[in-house]
Order: C-alpha cells, then sequence, then structure tokens
C-alpha cells in the first residue's frame, strides 16, 4: 500500500498559515489588543498621556476604517467582520496580510507537492484568503460574545449610578472605567462624544447598528424613549438588565440542548470529506481505473453539489432561532 501525504500536507499548511497570522498579530500589536484586561484599552491610552480627543479620533478611526474600506478587491469578504472583530491591523495591512500568507502557501506547496503550477497558485491564494477570513471571523464571534456577556454588568452598574443621583451621561463614563474591554472602550466613546455635545442615544444606536447585536437596539431604543416621553430611566434599565439576562440563560440552555444535534450535524457534513481523504491518504490509486472516464468529472462535480447541499440542509437543521 502506497501512502499520499499531500492532503495532510495541504491541512498542515492551512493550520500553519492560521497560526502564522496570530503571530503576526501578536508580534506587531502584543498586549494593547487583549480583550481580558481589567484597564481597557482607552484608559491605558488616557493614562500614557495622550489626550481626551486624541483617544476618541484614534478609536473612531479604528471603527470605522475596515467599512470604509469595503472597496478593496477581496477585502470586502471580511470588512463587515473586521469591524466587529476590531482588528486593529489597517484594511492594507490585512490586504499584505493575505499577499504575504499566500506567497508563504505557494512555497510550501512548492517544496511539499508535486501540484501544478495553476493548482499551486489557486490553492495558495484560496489558503492565505481562507486564513484570514477564518481568523477574523474567529475574532468577531468572540469579541461579540464578550460584549453580549458583559452587557447586563454594564446596564446594572448604569442603574446603581442613576439612583444615586448621576445624570445619564455620568453613569455611561462610570461604565467606561469600571468595565474591560470590549465593551469598556466602546462606552468610553459614547462617553467622550457626550462631553463633546453628542447625542447619547444616537450614539447607542450607532453602537448597536455597528456590532449589529439586538441587546444593545434593545438598549439604544429605552433610552431614546425616555428622553423623549421622560419616566425612571433606573427602572427601565433595571427590568432592560433582568430581560437580557433572561434572554442570555435561554440562549445558554437552548445552546447546551442542540449541542449534541449540532455535533452530529457537524459530523455527518464533514464525514465525506475525512473519508475522501483518508481514500487519497491509504490508496492513492484508488481511482486509476475511473479517472480517465469521461463520467468521472461530471460524476465528481454531482457529487460535490450534493456534498454542498449536505452541508447546507445540515447547518439549517441544526440552527436554531430563540
Amino acid at each position: 500500500m502506497v501512502l499520499s501525504i499531500e492532503p495532510i500536507i495541504y491541512g498542515a499548511i492551512f493550520v500553519g498559515v492560521l497560526l502564522l497570522v496570530e503571530g503576526i498579530y501578536l508580534t506587531v500589536f502584543g498586549k494593547s489588543i487583549s480583550m481580558n484586561r481589567r484597564v481597557n484599552r482607552r484608559l491605558e491610552m488616557l493614562e500614557k498621556g495622550a489626550g481626551r480627543e486624541e483617544v476618541l479620533e484614534q478609536l473612531r478611526k479604528e471603527m470605522s476604517q475596515h467599512l470604509n474600506s469595503s472597496s478593496i478587491p477581496l477585502y470586502s469578504i471580511i470588512a463587515d467582520k473586521a469591524q466587529k472583530g476590531n482588528i486593529a491591523f489597517s484594511p492594507k495591512a490585512l490586504v499584505a496580510v493575505m499577499g504575504i500568507l499566500s506567497v508563504v502557501c505557494f512555497v510550501l506547496l512548492s517544496v511539499g507537492t508535486e501540484a501544478g503550477l495553476p493548482i499551486r497558485i489557486i490553492v495558495s491564494v484560496a489558503m492565505g484568503v481562507g486564513a484570514v477570513y477564518v481568523w477574523v471571523n474567529n475574532k468577531a464571534k468572540k469579541r461579540l460574545a464578550l460584549i453580549e456577556e458583559q452587557l447586563p454588568d454594564a446596564i446594572e452598574l448604569m442603574v446603581r449610578s442613576l439612583r444615586v443621583g448621576h445624570p445619564f451621561s455620568a453613569a455611561i463614563g462610570i461604565v467606561a472605567k469600571e468595565v474591560p474591554d470590549p465593551l469598556g472602550s466602546e462606552f468610553g466613546i459614547i462617553a467622550d462624544e457626550a462631553a463633546y455635545g453628542g447625542d447619547v442615544s444616537e450614539s447607542l444606536k450607532a453602537l448597536a447598528e455597528r456590532m449589529d447585536m439586538q441587546d444593545l437596539r434593545f438598549l439604544a431604543v429605552a433610552v431614546s424613549i425616555q428622553q423623549k416621553s421622560g419616566g425612571n430611566l433606573a427602572e427601565i434599565l433595571e427590568g432592560l438588565s433582568k430581560v437580557i439576562r433572561a434572554r442570555f440563560k435561554l440562549f445558554r440552555r437552548v445552546k447546551a440542548i442542540t449541542a449534541e444535534a449540532k455535533w452530529s450535524g457537524m459530523f455527518l457534513s464533514v464525514f465525506p470529506l475525512i473519508a475522501l481523504v483518508a481514500i487519497n491518504v491509504l490508496q492513492p490509486n484508488y481511482y486509476d481505473k475511473v479517472k480517465d472516464t469521461a463520467a468521472f468529472i461530471p460524476a465528481a462535480l454531482v457529487v460535490a453539489v450534493f456534498l454542498t447541499v449536505n452541508v447546507i440542509f445540515m447547518k439549517m437543521m441544526v440552527n436554531i432561532k430563540v
């Protein structure tokens, strides 16, 4: 039995470039982009001597740079996720990283495989762009999940601040000081905008739309309605905090209940691909008798279509909406 290690090489190269992206990111920005520190990034910049206006301008620039550059070729596919993940790389730097990773993949494929030049070029570009997309998507998911987890605590902090007599803008400022990143810096931007005459409710709406998060929309709508019609904002926010916590608890419960179904769907979706790789590794000549026939390519395309449809339907079946 002759073993073909080319499929393993392809997988190893993709995993390697994923790790390389993270390594480059940590090397360039270090701990400044960490989301689990007690002192958020905005406060750290202020403590280092930067002016409040300068910090606001820098954070605003980082917030909008990705969506403003969505017209760059290949970049549009990750612009929205890069913005949600607050990736510190500039759009041009991310495109450059894609190019560097594509070159690295091409070199590794040239050394480790015998694939033809067109195949190596196509696979290298796919791996370079795909690795950056997977990495950015993972960063965005982690950041949004952390914001969702921090939000109820932030609202309860605002409620306590309002009940001792602070205005709402001061309550936002307290959240900006006491809550870690990523929510701390986001609320710090809102506090700075309010200090320079901005409308707090409009800033909250902009944050909700930028993060595309329902709970933040609830907060923005509650504040906007209270500003227009009056009422006890502390009681409104306390009720909102309870609702968000209840929704968060329900989501976690549904996630736990559906975990088995999701993993089963994932396994059934991935298993045909694993079987294909295993066949090519254990028996590289398995398809030699049929690959030169006229029906081989059409049959392979039909199988690929069915596999794609299988993945789509499996995802639809296990994606339970609450």
